[in-house]
């Protein structure tokens, strides 16, 4: 069995050990994005749109500018994003080659950089700052193992 520790423990220097999404977001939740996500894209970010924000970020091979809705929090200048798919997803992988991307978060968009990696324990702290006792209780039930936090640098006028 891993740890959460050794979750965090790259491989080879310069890589991140994969973290793949829990059975219950592969079994249930994975069919259901291609449906979902262009509903939630259209409300993420929003000001009372809380449960998604939606980031721009730039594909690593294409070059092309992709929007995504995550499950994001604000503690201070710190974004907390749940991994629901793991660290491999593209947005993730994306987001961790540019160093940053742009973010909307209930109505405002930031320029976000610094992303980093946290296991569950690790982040605690900060996701407790971040998500209501509802949101952190579907984040235990889907199994979330990991959590990006990104620096938010300004506010980009729109």
């Amino acid at each position: 069995m891993t740890t959460d520790s050794e979750l965090m423990v790259p491989r080879v220097p310069g890589t991140v050990a994969p973290v793949p999404p829990a059975p219950v977001v592969r079994i249930l939740m994975r069919p259901m994005t291609k449906v979902l996500n262009p509903l939630i894209r259209k409300l993420a970010g929003r000001r009372h749109f809380r449960m998604a924000a939606l980031i721009w970020h730039v594909g690593r091979r294409s070059g092309r500018i992709y929007r995504t809705p995550v499950s994001a929090g604000r503690t201070g200048d710190t974004v907390v994003i749940a991994l629901t798919f793991g660290n491999q997803s593209d947005w993730s992988r994306n987001v961790r080659a540019a160093g940053g991307c742009t973010i909307r978060l209930r109505g405002r968009d930031y320029s976000a950089t610094q992303p980093e990696l946290h296991s569950r324990q690790e982040a605690m702290p900060l996701v407790r700052a971040a998500f209501g006792p509802m949101e952190r209780a579907g984040f235990r039930m889907l199994g979330i193992q990991q959590v990006m936090t990104l620096q938010l640098r300004e506010a980009i006028s729109s």
